[in-house]
């Protein structure tokens, strides 16, 4: 199941970006799901499948905006994301 969020752009701003609808969608969801990956609200596998990507795409998009995969507090933290993914 599927949910749909709407975000208003001014149109000045979306015409300077000048991408168009379907790919800067992607862009968005990609950058959110790195974001909550990173502040370990969702696990590798949550995050990649809202940015649309297989785990390994998602991340080497990880390793492009300099997050790194390795950021674990406690050892278990690795167990429970693995188990999540």
């Amino acid at each position: 199941m599927q949910k749909n969020i709407n975000i208003e752009f001014p149109l000045e701003i979306f015409l300077a970006l000048r991408e168009d609808e379907n790919k800067l969608s992607a862009e968005i969801k990609k950058l959110i799901a790195a974001k909550y990956y990173k502040e370990k609200k969702l696990s590798i596998g949550q995050a990649a499948e809202l940015a649309n990507l297989s785990e390994e795409e998602f991340i080497k998009y990880l390793a492009e905006q300099g997050i790194s995969i390795f950021n674990f507090d406690h050892p278990n933290e690795i167990i429970e994301d693995v188990q999540n993914a």
